[in-house]
This record gives structure tokens, C-alpha cells and sequence, in this order.
């Protein structure tokens, strides 16, 4: 008997879990929830993912969509970016020159800029990430709606699941804050969309361009480590496609201050035969050479510098 495929090319349902995969409702759970309400009820953040949602339509159905130049892109970015920090690039000649999925950890909000900041402005890489976390601060929206080149995945947080969850079982307190997620936050579940971001994203390979995404799948919490499981997403758009997996390590930006050095560690391209219906098997097997190729690039005891740390809490609230 054939295994079965794998027909879900969006990676993760990521609001089909199990309670065993949600986080502990604490009370930093309940306050991300809030967070995540708030910032799905905002206006400015509303009409962002809204105008770069309508581009990545756009971008699916074959036309041209509104963004910068890689180059202008890269040149806003770097005049930003080494404002602040000092940056080390390490085998960027590794990355592929084509069409490919870049896979890297995810320690920080900054980590997309930083990356775009400091590779080629050719081939392209597009942004592929939670809508509400890009869009989340003033600077980001500036930054993205004026560069474009991002495709935004709405989906229910784990922490906002989690309440739900804990009202359905008798936490009356959370009743209230529960329906308003119910309500007000998309479940990212639309057939629709998935086969856009599927459109799309065939788009940008056919163009030789690529994907940037984290493949943990949300922020790691400690320099060195990853958080795992890993998504499946970067691994199944890369098979599917039959492009090849760059994967990056981001090596110093849990925690800012004025000057610090951030290291961007390339690491060589991993390729896999193409599967227009990749199987569980072929999935786990790149998924687990992925893991060992990102844990290749992060130290395993990484100390942070001592000395005076300029605009450490104002960095890092800004920049989170």
C-alpha cells in the first residue's frame, strides 16, 4: 500500500492542533491573546495586511504587483539596519541564485529586515510570515508598505487557541475574551487564500526568485537553540517546487543594544528531488536534515558580550 500524501502545501494548519500543543494559560498567554486581538482590531494594521494581501493576489493570478526594487529594498534596509548594528556576513556565496526557500532560526521581529538588509537584490525573496507580526509596529508598516514583496499568512496565534480552549472548558473569565477572538480574528482556514499563497508562491518560482520564511514557526526563545518541531511549510514548498533549501543561522539578536555585532551564517543549499505529492516520508527526511543544517550554523554555548549595553530595553521594545 502507497503512503499517503501529503495534500496540505500550506505547510501547517496551524489552527488544527491538539491541547497538548498549546501553550499554558498563564498569564503572559492571556496578555499575547489580548495583543493579538488588539492588533487584529487595529485599523492601520487591518488595512497593511489587507493592501499586501490584494498584492499577493495580484502576484497569483499573474500580474505585476506594486513593490521597490530588490536593490532600493536592500539599500533602505542596510541604511537602517547598520544605523544601529554592526553586521557579520558568513558564506554568503552559498546562497543559490535562483529560485529557493530560505530557512532560517527566528530569534528577534528584526531578523526579516536584517536578512533582506544584507543579500542580493536579485534574486528576490519575498517575506512569508504571520500577517499581525509584520504589521505589528509603525516602523514595519513603513518599511513593508513601502517595499513590498510580502506574502502574509493570517492565522489564529497558539495563545489566543489556548483561550479558546480554556473557556470551552469552564473558564468563565475567559468567556468574553474568547468570543472576541472568535470574532475578530481570522482562523487563516480559507481555501481561498491557501490556494492563493500556492499561486503565488509557484509565481515566484517560475520568476527565479524566492521565499524567506522561519522555519520554528515562531520566536526561539535562546540564542544556540532551536525551537522545535520544526513547521513543515519551508520543506514542502521547496519539494513541491523542486527548488532548493538555503539555510541561514541568526546569531545575536535576542537581545539588542546600540552597536551590537548580529551574525547572518549561511550554510550550503540543501536539494531534494521534486514531489508534486510529497509523503510524510520525504517530508520528515528533509524536514530532519533542515534541523541538523540549522543547528550546524548556531553556536552551541553562545555567551553575550559584556560591556555596556546602549539602549538595550529601548532597542529591543522598539524593535520586538
Amino acid at each position: 500500500m502507497s503512503e499517503r500524501p501529503l495534500l496540505d502545501s500550506s505547510g501547517d494548519r496551524e489552527n488544527n492542533v491538539e491541547r497538548d500543543d498549546l501553550p499554558p494559560l498563564r498569564f503572559e498567554t492571556i496578555q499575547r491573546a489580548r495583543e493579538g486581538l488588539a492588533m487584529s482590531r487595529n485599523r492601520a494594521v487591518r488595512d497593511a495586511i489587507q493592501e499586501a494581501l490584494q498584492q499577493m493576489t495580484v502576484l497569483s493570478e499573474g500580474g505585476s504587483e506594486s513593490r521597490a526594487s530588490g536593490a532600493t529594498r536592500r539599500f533602505v534596509l542596510r541604511a537602517f539596519i547598520q544605523t544601529l548594528f554592526k553586521v557579520r556576513v558568513e558564506n554568503l556565496e552559498r546562497l543559490p541564485h535562483g529560485a529557493a526557500v530560505l530557512a532560517a532560526n527566528h530569534l528577534n521581529h528584526i531578523d526579516p529586515f536584517l536578512l533582506l538588509s544584507q543579500i542580493p537584490p536579485s534574486p528576490y525573496y519575498y517575506i512569508f510570515g504571520d500577517a499581525r507580526t509584520l504589521y505589528n509596529k509603525w516602523w514595519k508598516r513603513q518599511i513593508l508598505n513601502f517595499a513590498g514583496g510580502v506574502i502574509p499568512i493570517e492565522r489564529r496565534w497558539k495563545e489566543e487557541m489556548a483561550v479558546i480552549e480554556d473557556a470551552k472548558v469552564g473558564r468563565e473569565d475567559l468567556h468574553d475574551l474568547a468570543q472576541a477572538i472568535e470574532q475578530d480574528v481570522p482562523t487563516g482556514n480559507s481555501i481561498q487564500i491557501l490556494r492563493q499563497i500556492n499561486s503565488a508562491i509557484q509565481t515566484i518560482f517560475a520568476q527565479n526568485n524566492g521565499i524567506l520564511l522561519f522555519a520554528e514557526g515562531r520566536l526561539g526563545t535562546n540564542e544556540g537553540k532551536l525551537h522545535l518541531p520544526l513547521r513543515q511549510g519551508a520543506v514542502i514548498y521547496a519539494l513541491k517546487a523542486g527548488v532548493p533549501i538555503a539555510p541561514v543561522g541568526l546569531i545575536g539578536t535576542k537581545n539588542l543594544y546600540l552597536g551590537k555585532e548580529l551574525t547572518i551564517r549561511f550554510g550550503e543549499p540543501l536539494c531534494f528531488p521534486q514531489s508534486n505529492r510529497p509523503t510524510r516520508q520525504e517530508v520528515s527526511t528533509a524536514l530532519e536534515a533542515l534541523q541538523h543544517a540549522l543547528i550546524a550554523l548556531l553556536p552551541q554555548n553562545y555567551q553575550e558580550p559584556e560591556g555596556l549595553k546602549l539602549f538595550h530595553h529601548c532597542l529591543n521594545r522598539m524593535l520586538q
